[in-house]
């Protein structure tokens, strides 16, 4: 207790501002110190690098109605100019140690659930669309009544869900599992490895790199994710020098010419507002954007929460300091990734490793955004990165997502067949949009065969609407005579 506690009572006031700087950010106010927010502004930035891998390898190992893939080096460049300016506006009009950049979920609607449909400039274009939205739902005030329509058991059925499909995604994209040809004399969809069995260095290379990541995040090794994929592609290097090996898939492991290249910003503003209208349904592209938002809007708000009170940041009410603000430049961050094409970007739960150093204002983005456009010039040594060393961090990314799964009630079937729809439907049609359908439509016809449709907010009624017009598209489209 300080002297000023022992003789009035009252808590001690804040210490004094060394700088200009030091009471813009508040640092000695939060109690924090410059060279506590440096050191968690770098801890941010190598908890979430991993980023500016595998967003080029999930945007760039997809392809769009008309066959066409993104440039992976213009895909790294886009993720890191859009990281790096986002989280410093974060930084400073946020004021929270809150970090920014193409979120992972987001990005695996994106490149398998919305691309196939369109063009990828269409594509892009819903993402500043869903951006815009979201700033709107913001400045309204109805963003909090959106989210208090979903029941919080399909909210993290939602990431359950979300998290087994990017798991999924991850063996997949490593050859670990493979789709059985259709001539196959069998009726199971998928196998082990190609053939059955686990051939071939690059699966090598995707297990160990499995056993590792899962071994650090079990120790709590900060920056686990990033270690493994650093640690299993300079194997994966060595590997291919010895036994020159051709099937890396997308990205061979071989050292680059140069390390330090100019940046490639090829797909900067390539996006087409309202092009998707032209290439599918109307209804199918206002569930899309629907799906987008839902997924964009509740992970933000537990993530800002969670850093928040992680910070020790919460009002004596629980509110997050400048949350208007925050909000509206996340929102703001998903329209700058839609524009940039790196897919929307959103708030980090990887923030909390730079709390975990000290960070408590928004100093720590400069830090952390700063590192980021550095990177924008090391694009060579990013691109060297095969499939095979950043899958693990999908596996391990699925874990994390799934541990959402202890907060569900599953004695409740009201609630518990809904969620399960919700998290089993995604994985097996390759779909989120499908698993969102799935539980919100079973979630309305439970409660209303037990009698408590009064319970269902009008929005969840209108969402499950449109999702009963999206799975009985088919059938409509006959019966009105749709070609």
């Amino acid at each position: 207790m300080s002297e000023t506690q022992k003789v009035t009572g009252r808590p001690s006031p804040p210490p004094m501002a060394a700088n200009s700087v030091d009471r813009f950010f508040k640092i000695s106010e939060r109690g924090s110190t410059f060279g506590r927010e440096i050191r968690g502004g770098f801890a941010t930035f190598f908890t979430m690098a991993y980023i500016l891998v595998l967003n080029p390898i999930i945007l760039g190992s997809a392809k769009d109605k008309f066959g066409e893939s993104l440039d992976p080096v213009q895909l790294t460049t886009a993720t890191a100019l859009v990281a790096a300016v986002m989280t410093i506006i974060m930084g400073v009009g946020g004021n929270l140690p809150l970090a920014l950049a193409a979120g992972l979920g987001l990005n695996a609607v994106v490149a398998f659930q919305i691309a196939p449909l369109m063009s990828w400039d269409d594509a892009m274009g819903l993402i500043v669309l869903e951006g815009l939205l979201i700033c709107v739902l913001v400045v309204t005030g109805l963003r909090e009544a959106v989210m208090h329509a979903i029941p919080q058991p399909l909210k993290q059925a939602i990431s359950v869900g979300i998290g087994l499909f990017i798991a999924f995604i991850g063996f997949v994209d490593a050859g670990f599992v493979s789709r059985i040809p259709d001539a196959a004399n069998t009726t199971v969809p998928v196998q082990l490895g190609g053939s059955g069995t686990l051939t071939g260095w690059p699966i090598l290379v995707f297990c160990l790199g499995v056993l590792l990541t899962i071994g650090l995040l079990a120790r709590k090794v900060k920056g686990a994710i990033l270690i493994s994929i650093v640690t299993m592609t300079l194997l994966a290097i060595v590997i291919n020098s010895i036994a020159d090996i051709k099937s890396w898939g997308l990205t061979t492991p071989e050292w680059p010419d140069k390390i330090v290249d100019t940046p490639d910003f090829g797909l900067i503003g390539h996006f087409s507002l309202f092009g998707a209208f032209g290439e599918t349904t109307a209804i199918t592209v206002v569930l899309l954007v629907f799906t987008l938002i839902l997924s964009d809007f509740f992970d933000t708000m537990g993530t800002v929460v969670g850093i928040s009170a992680e910070a020790e940041l919460l009002d004596e009410d629980g509110k997050v300091p400048n949350l208007g603000r925050v909000l509206l430049i996340d929102g703001a961050a998903a329209v700058a990734g839609g524009a940039a094409s790196s897919s929307s970007a959103t708030s980090y739960i990887e923030s909390a490793a730079g709390v975990g150093e000290g960070s408590r204002t928004g100093f720590s983005n400069l830090v952390t955004g700063g590192l980021f456009a550095l990177a924008l010039f090391l694009t060579p040594l990013l691109t060297i990165v095969p499939l095979q060393a950043a899958a693990p961090a999908l596996v391990a990314v699925g874990f994390l997502m799934m541990t959402q799964v202890k907060h569900i009630d599953w004695d409740r079937y009201e609630i518990a067949i809904p969620a399960f729809l919700t998290i089993a439907v995604m994985p097996f049609t390759y779909s989120i949009t499908n698993g969102i359908g799935a539980g919100f439509l079973a979630y309305v016809v439970i409660k209303t065969v037990l009698g408590k449709a009064k319970d269902i907010h009008w929005l969840l009624w209108g969402a499950s609407a449109l999702f009963a017009v999206y799975f009985a598209i088919d059938p409509i489209e006959q019966i009105l005579g749709v070609q």
